[in-house]
């Protein structure tokens, strides 16, 4: 504070001389200050609810609120007539209570000095009417970093940059459930609406045309809620400008503390600079993937009563993110990868939409998807699955086009379907996210991201890359892999030599993790428990018809194989549990030389195999996951 620097100055010997003007115009910068931040408290109190309080509690607040007024309105005097602070002894009537008092300056020459004692009596007095105020209304002092919305509703540099520092300042001197008053529910609610009406207008693949320009693009992967490691990545690459654009691959909440910043400073960026600044959808901006890895956690324990409002309002905006870009007509970048050629929804034949052979989806496909939806679609036959592949898939070093029998989710495509795909887009690159070094650990055909990023195809028509740009992932729930993040850029005037840059983590205030979950779950396991439940519930708990199709008496078969297995609990005692349809199954399609009524008996076989063995599995699985849930109780 400029006071504080005048008395400094004196105490050093630095400076002999202080005049009146100096005292009056520190007075001025702090009074002013100081009554904007009231102000925020005021405005604060106007929302609050006070149904729960007693009498006692009301005459407090109601206290502090005149006394807040009180600052608010004499600032204003001050502003108009700045004098009156050394002449009528403003200075204890604006900013001192009951008996602090702080004497009047007596009028005099502009030019005769202070003295030291004088200063530093004031200083001291300051600090101890601010620590009283802190200490007798509620410890609301620490609310003068509080976060306010433009009045003219516009966002500026300035405003976008303060506000990334007060985060950051937040994250290391306030506790989460202290962040509201830091960052009011009307700020985010005005951010989320803003964000949200930009983005519902962008298509599902935004096409960033840099041609021409002198410019450079940016990509970033996986952030993971790791806020302090975003801003180093700003510090690093510079901010978003006129020549510099941003492309965000997603997943910027779960398995870190601070997901919400992460959010809400990219948002405010995008309603900033909207064509410079690209957003797109990460598997973990859903419901299923935040209400199971920390992000619902984290809104409802720095929100409170309000958390449950502000997590559907984020899954509201989540859906709302492109999911790919075309950058300067020759790289794609997306968060999971390829996605299949949709079904055709004339099609009503349930056979042939599980036999058909997977075909790799087009650009035009992809810009015919229903995209807003909370959560993915699952089911093979509704034709936005490539939703879930685009967020989900992952390349092999096998070639083919498959689904990810292991997660029950998504694509498992090879080196010869990244060739097709760039050369049924006329593309150069694909800069992919989605894996880090937990999914690439055991993996000994990829490189394991612990660089963060690897090249994954490398064929005749480009190359594929993975990006990961959270550092010592995760923050909590597993082993760190300190891993290095990285970001790749992408320069005038081809576009299609990405520079990878990579940086450590940097230092982070110390977390209780069980503000967000002890222990993280395994995400492959908890997909496939998913697709399980799924599988079930699409049968409605019963088993299949097994006479359709197939004339088992024709082929001497009297007693064939049910779709349900007769299970023994101690629990539950005997149940009849259907057997579910897996997602893949081996062998199938058949070969054209077999004949019927064998083929039908054969594909029965086939699938029933396919589902004891996807039965089986996802058995194991959730007990694999209810053991990690008996771990994470221990923290809670």
């Amino acid at each position: 504070m400029r006071l504080r620097e005048i008395s400094h100055r004196i105490v050093n010997e630095r400076d002999s001389r202080v005049t009146r003007n100096d005292v009056i115009s520190a007075m001025c910068f702090y009074i002013n200050r100081l009554a904007g931040k009231c102000k925020d408290i005021v405005d604060i109190m106007n929302k609050m609810s006070y149904k729960d309080l007693d009498d006692q509690q009301m005459q407090q607040l109601s206290r502090l609120k005149e006394l807040l007024c009180g600052i608010v309105d004499g600032a204003k005097d001050v502003e108009t007539e700045p004098s009156r602070i050394v002449e009528q002894g403003m200075v204890s009537d604006i900013w001192m209570t009951e008996s602090l008092e702080v004497e009047p300056i007596d009028s005099c020459n502009d030019d005769i000095p202070l003295g030291e004692t004088q200063i530093v009596a004031i200083e001291d007095k300051q600090a101890v009417a601010e620590a009283r105020l802190a200490n007798q209304y509620c410890d609301m002092s620490h609310v003068k970093h509080s976060i306010s919305w433009p009045p003219n509703g516009s966002l500026t540099l300035e405003w976008v940059v303060e506000m990334m520092k007060t985060l950051e300042l937040s994250s290391r001197n306030y506790t989460p459930s202290e962040f509201q008053l830091i960052m009011p529910v009307s700020v985010v609610d005005s951010i989320l609406n803003v964000a949200a009406s930009i983005l519902h207008k962008e298509p599902n693949c935004l096409e960033i045309d840099c041609h021409g320009e002198v410019s450079n693009v940016v990509i970033v992967g996986d952030i993971h809620g790791h806020y302090h490691d975003l801003l180093h990545l700003f510090e690093l690459a510079n901010f978003p400008s006129e020549s510099q654009y941003y492309v965000f691959n997603g997943n910027y909440v779960d398995r870190g503390a601070w997901g919400l910043e992460v959010f809400l400073v990219l948002l405010a960026w995008k309603i900033l600079m909207p064509d410079r600044v690209y957003l797109l959808r990460g598997n973990h901006e859903t419901r299923f993937c935040t209400s199971s890895y920390g992000f619902e956690k984290e809104v409802r324990t720095k929100y409170g009563e309000q958390g449950e409002k502000v997590y559907h309002r984020c899954l509201e905006t989540f859906k709302e993110l492109p999911l790919a870009a075309i950058i300067a007509g020759k790289v794609y970048t997306t968060h999971g990868g390829l996605f299949r050629k949709p079904c055709n929804p004339d099609v009503q034949n349930d056979k042939e939409t599980r036999t058909r052979k997977l075909e790799i989806g087009s650009l035009q496909d992809l810009s015919k998807l229903e995209r807003f939806f909370v959560d993915i679609p699952t089911k093979d036959e509704d034709p936005n699955i490539i939703l879930a592949d685009v967020l989900w898939s992952n390349p092999s070093k096998v070639d083919g086009l498959r689904e990810n029998q292991a997660r029950g989710v998504g694509l498992l495509w090879g080196p010869d379907f990244t060739e097709a795909f760039l050369k049924l887009s006329n593309l150069k690159l694909i800069i992919r996210s989605h894996e880090g070094p937990d999914s690439r650990d055991g993996k000994i055909d990829f490189d394991d991201m612990i660089m963060g990023y690897s090249t994954d195809h490398d064929i005749e028509s480009g190359k594929l890359y993975t990006l990961f740009s959270a550092p010592d992932f995760p923050q909590f729930g597993q082993k760190s892999y300190c891993n290095e993040g990285a970001y790749a850029t992408l320069k005038h005037p081809d576009f299609e030599t990405p520079s990878f840059h990579t940086f450590k983590a940097v230092d982070k205030p110390k977390i209780d993790i069980c503000y967000f979950g002890c222990e993280g779950h395994d995400l492959d396991l908890d997909l496939t428990l998913m697709a399980l439940a799924d599988a079930v519930s699409s049968n409605n708990s019963s088993p299949i018809e097994i006479h359709s199709g197939v004339d088992f008496e024709a082929l001497g078969i009297l007693n064939p194989p049910s779709w349900s297995i007769t299970l023994t609990d101690d629990a539950t005692g005997t149940q009849n549990v259907p057997i579910p349809k897996a997602p893949v199954v081996e062998g199938l399609p058949l070969p054209p030389s077999i004949e019927e009524p064998h083929k039908a008996a054969y594909e029965y076989f086939l699938e029933l195999i396919a589902g004891l063995k996807f039965m089986l599995q996802t058995t194991e699985n959730k007990n694999k996951i209810h053991i990690s849930h008996r771990k994470r109780k221990k923290c809670n």
